[in-house]
This record gives C-alpha cells, structure tokens and sequence, in this order.
C-alpha cells in the first residue's frame, strides 16, 4: 500500500479492515473445514437475511415455476449456502497458494477458446456471477491469460483490495467503462472476461427474456464484440457435487453474433446465461435483484 493510501487507515475503513481480517484468518484453514464453515454460515444468513432471502425466492419462484415450492425452498437454501461458500473461496483465491488450491480442476471445451484465439481477434469470454466468481478466475489463469472487466465497488478500501489480489493472477482488471482498455487488450489477441446478467436499468438496456422472465439486459455485449469482430463464448465455474474440486467449462463460440438487433443478440446471450447456471443453479447468485427494473416499477416483482 502506498503513501498515497494513508487514509485507508482512518476509523470509516476500521469495520472493512476487521471483516477482511477474519475471511484472512478463516482462509487459512483446512480446505474441507472451509466448505463445512461455508454452508453453516450460508444457513444462518438464510435465517438473517430477509430481506435478500426475500429477493431469492422471488428470483427462484419465477424463473423455476416448474419445481414445488419446497423444491424451491431447499433450493433457496442451498443458494445461501453456496454464497457464503463463495466468500470463503474468494478469500482463498486471493491469499492462499497454488499448493493450497491443489485440489483437481477439470477444463471442458479447451479447443473452443483455442479455436477463438486463433481468428487473432481477441476472445470476450462470456461471463456470469456464479459463486465460485473469483475462484473461477484464478483457476483459469492456470491455462489462460485472462483480462477481467469490473464494476468499480463503491467501497474505496474493498475496490482497492478487489483490484490488488486479482491482478496478482490475471493480466487486468479493467473497468467496465473503460472501452479503450478492452480494444487495446482485443487488438493484442487477448483475452476479456465479461459478465452481462445483472440489471442495470433501461438506459442501456433492452428487455429479453431470461428464464422466460422478462429481464432488463445490457446491450453493451454487441458493442464490445463490434469493437475488434471478436468472437464471443460463454464460460462457466462450478465447485464439483461433493466439494472434491472444479470444473471450468469452456462452450463454443457463438455464431452470428451480432446479429444487429439488440433485443435479439440480448435474448441470445441470456440463453447462453441460462445453459450456465443450469448446470447447477445453487452455486449462482440469485440473492440480486435481476429483475429490479420493470414496467411496472422499479423493484414492481420484489414489493410482495
């Protein structure tokens, strides 16, 4: 931390100090015993959390009406116990060493991003918020160079630390306004790691259909493709069903995109989303309000 950092040590930053302190220490423990911590952590914010426990079922009973409701319920929960799981594997993704995180990683549809890469156009990696968000990456920088774009964190502390530890693995974080550093990572055949599947209101946005649910997307997919003709494909992350590694899986490119029509390049993409997250829908954050924006309201789906 640099001189200019001082005041990252004043009494407002005391709290982030303190909880980054124990995700350390807690990072520090057997593997195993983080997995175990993690759901029971995962099992009491699902008691705490109402208002967010709220959002997941609201989340979950519209995009999975197919399922009972105590389907939906047990899934609700397997949500918080996989989101706190996600802290502690956040943590470790951050501080701990590769000898540490040598549990098996399998990589799926190598030959896809390799097929990508070779167009010598740069690659968007089709990103989506699972979990295992941060562990996902640092395990594909084991095989790739990778550039992530990021949402600045309105916390100064937390964004400075985000931004620290994971550019101790990949090449960049580069802020999701920052078009400029894309292309210049696009025009060197690089890599960037992009996720589009969180609302961000309609001023940039058109409504497509996501999990038959009609969502608020981003448009700014197509532009960032436009911006070098890179090919696009979607990547995943998930820890394994009985916690003994993770599988990456990389899935082929997507064809014909852009097709010039916003809401039907953003439908595409949200069927690219969806194909991720059913490979299992515990270990992706459904605790955001995705739905947020609606011509109803705001938050119209979330009031009851």
């Amino acid at each position: 931390m640099t001189t200019n950092d001082q005041h990252f040590f004043s009494p407002r930053y005391w709290p982030t100090w303190a909880g980054l302190g124990i995700l350390y220490f807690i990072s520090l423990l057997p593997y195993a015993m983080q997995i175990k911590l993690g759901k029971s952590t995962g099992n009491l914010m699902y008691r705490l959390f109402k208002k967010r426990r709220h959002i997941t079922e609201v989340n979950i009973r519209l995009c999975f009406p197919q399922i009972t409701p105590a389907e939906q319920q047990r899934l609700v929960r397997n949500i918080f116990q996989n989101n706190a799981i996600g802290m502690f594997e956040t943590s470790m993704s951050w501080w701990q060493s590769d000898q540490f995180l040598s549990m098996p990683v399998t990589l799926k549809g190598k030959q896809y991003l390799d097929d990508a890469l070779s167009h010598n156009k740069g690659v968007i990696l089709l990103g989506a918020h699972f979990s295992t968000l941060d562990m996902g990456g640092r395990l594909l920088a084991r095989f790739y160079n990778v550039n992530a774009m990021y949402r600045k964190h309105n916390n100064p502390l937390m964004d400075f630390v985000i931004k620290r530890e994971r550019e101790k693995h990949l090449a960049h974080t580069i802020e999701r306004k920052n078009l400029r550093g894309v292309l210049k990572a696009l025009r060197k055949n690089e890599i960037v790691w992009y996720a589009p599947d969180q609302d961000f209101g309609l001023k940039h946005s058109v409504y497509a259909p996501f999990f038959n649910v009609p969502a608020a997307t981003i448009t700014a997919t197509s532009r960032l493709v436009k911006l070098n003709n890179s090919p696009i494909l979607m990547f995943t992350h998930h820890r394994c069903p009985d916690n003994s590694g993770y599988e990456l899986e990389l899935f082929p490119i997507i064809e014909g995109f852009p097709s010039g029509d916003d809401t039907r390049d953003a439908t595409r993409i949200n069927q690219e989303l969806e194909k991720g997250i059913l490979k299992d829908p515990g270990q992706y954050m459904w605790v955001h309000r995705r739905f947020k924006t609606h011509p109803e309201g705001k938050n119209f789906v979330y009031r009851h």
